[in-house]
């Protein structure tokens, strides 16, 4: 048996009751694209039961071929760590600092003096690809970094991989993460190299995410240790600082995550946990509706191949980690229900209804696979 969980990064299905404390009222990922764009052709995923889960306001079917629900976000944020570390079963009690005024001066020093660079630009929260349009020609002549941030958990630095090679974008992003504990805990520091000239800078694959460790077991942990293969995929073991990751293929866009999560299916994995970035890299920070919908059906297109390659008692999960609507002003992420569908031929097609906590889907697989009863969260009852 596997267990495959692929996370639809941002795919956010409805704002959370607590959205209007994150400045999310009306918030709806899924709903807003359909509306924006007027039609949303995900054949498969409706098939499964993406339109019949509540509030979902996409169109239903009349059997659907999986079980179906949505997952509300117990901690108290809405970014990309704090939402896997909940699936796999980590409830935080404090949730991760954000800067909406930029980072504190004495930070900056601290990084500066740890670094070797003599200061940076930006240190504001900004829009990743517009903060190149306002400070890259600077960057360029001064060859200082470029540091920002957002409503979300970051600390990011941008920097010309011909004036900052990569390696040395990765060691500033290094230090900053040693700094950003305590009483500065931010969830990633993110690396965002970019090429190109001023008036059409592009920002390049080599992106790395550098999440702080968790503070405690999730089920990866307790999975590992009892000598179960846990497969990540994409940035999954950046956002769990490789803890209870046994094997890694770190893929950078959706096309290759989809292969390598087909090709998986044949390997030892015992559980295979993939994130799909582009749904919030390139169309959710970058209010693009349109090329969100694009990305959504291609997904979807996929979907197929992803069930063929499934053995007789495989189980595939379908989620997403917070949301991204990109039809908002805001570029942020938004707070968020989140879908999940649980397919596979021993699952019995069922309404799941709607989850207190992300940690549900923790603690399911973690029956599943361990026999074993998770310390939070309440098992799914389709699979069970």
């Amino acid at each position: 048996m596997k267990i495959c969980i692929i996370v639809l990064d941002s795919v956010g299905i409805g704002a959370l009751p607590d959205a209007a404390e994150f400045g999310d009222s009306g918030a709806h990922t899924l709903g807003n694209i359909l509306k924006k764009r007027g039609t949303l052709h995900l054949p498969n995923l409706f098939s499964m039961g993406l339109g019949n889960i509540a509030g979902s306001e996409l169109p239903a079917v009349a059997s659907p071929t999986a079980a179906y629900g949505r997952m509300m976000q117990m901690t108290k944020a809405k970014d990309t760590t704090s939402g896997h570390w909940e699936l796999a079963g980590l409830i935080m009690d404090e949730p991760f600092r954000v800067f909406p005024n930029g980072f504190p001066a004495e930070l900056l020093e601290k990084w500066y003096a740890k670094a070797g660079v003599k200061g940076c630009l930006g240190n504001k929260p900004a829009s990743g690809t517009e903060i190149l349009k306002e400070l890259g020609a600077e960057h360029m002549e001064t060859a200082m970094p470029i540091v920002y941030t957002s409503a979300d958990s970051v600390f990011q630095v941008a920097a010309h991989e011909e004036i900052i090679p990569i390696k040395e974008l990765y060691r500033l992003c290094e230090a900053a993460r040693h700094l950003l504990v305590d009483e500065y805990c931010v969830g990633r520091v993110i690396a965002r190299p970019f090429l190109g000239k001023p008036g059409d800078f592009k920002r390049t694959q080599n992106r790395r995410d550098y999440a702080v460790e968790p503070p405690s077991d999730t089920i990866l942990d307790a999975l590992k240790a009892e000598g179960k293969n846990i497969l990540g995929i994409g940035k999954i073991e950046d956002i769990f600082c490789n803890r209870g990751i046994t094997h890694v293929n770190h893929t950078t866009n959706n096309l290759d995550g989809v292969n390598a999560t087909i090709e998986s299916f044949s390997g030892n994995a015992d559980l295979i946990f993939t994130n799909l970035v582009d749904f919030d890299m390139l169309y959710g920070h970058r209010n693009d509706a349109d090329g969100y919908g694009a990305a959504l059906e291609y997904f979807d297109t996929r979907l197929p191949e992803i069930v063929a390659a499934m053995g007789a008692d495989d189980i595939l999960f379908i989620t997403a980690d917070h949301g991204c609507d990109p039809t908002t002003a805001s570029t942020d992420h938004s707070r968020e229900y989140v879908p999940v569908l649980v397919y596979g031929k021993t699952i019995k097609p069922a309404d799941l209804g709607t989850r207190e906590t992300f940690a549900d889907l923790g603690a399911t697989v973690y029956k599943i696979l361990s026999g074993g009863t998770w310390g939070v969260g309440r098992c799914l009852t389709a699979p069970i």
